[in-house]
């Protein structure tokens, strides 16, 4: 059975892991800038620096990947009929919640930039591991389909 994709399935179905890859990047990278941010003297030019390279990681990759992300993820998955499959509920539940973690991010940064440092490098560190956790249990419920 061919879905509304037809013969661009696997095209679409690259671009969205393509995308993924650039997210994740992204999502591991930002909250090491955030500590490195941190560590600096406020107000000063190395300060600007990382306001500099945070705004471009958020606006060059993550912002363009997350979009991407969801119209591909979100084409397959009427695509393939993925709406009416148990693990796909859950998948699409932690993509929710890595989607709300990077909108605390981009907060996060806009706080940085206005001098605001609310979180420790140590709980900056912490969070540094949800993407990863996320994606190990996205990779094994869109691989193994448990349920």
């Amino acid at each position: 059975m061919i879905g509304i994709l037809g013969g661009a399935y696997l095209w679409v179905k690259a671009g969205h892991l393509i995308f993924v890859i650039f997210w994740m990047a992204g999502l591991f990278m930002l909250p090491r800038f955030f500590v490195y941010h941190q560590e600096s003297a406020a107000g000063s030019a190395e300060e600007a620096q990382w306001v500099d390279r945070e705004d471009r990681l958020l606006r060059i990759i993550l912002k363009p990947s997350i979009i991407i992300v969801w119209l591909l993820g979100l084409a397959l998955a009427l695509d393939t009929g993925a709406f009416g499959q148990g693990w796909f509920h859950l998948k699409l539940a932690v993509v929710l919640i890595l989607s709300g973690y990077h909108g605390w991010m981009v907060s996060y940064a806009k706080k940085l930039k206005a001098g605001q440092r609310t979180l420790s490098g140590k709980m900056l560190r912490l969070v540094n591991e949800v993407p990863g956790l996320a994606a190990a249990v996205i990779v094994v419920l869109a691989i193994v389909k448990p349920f």
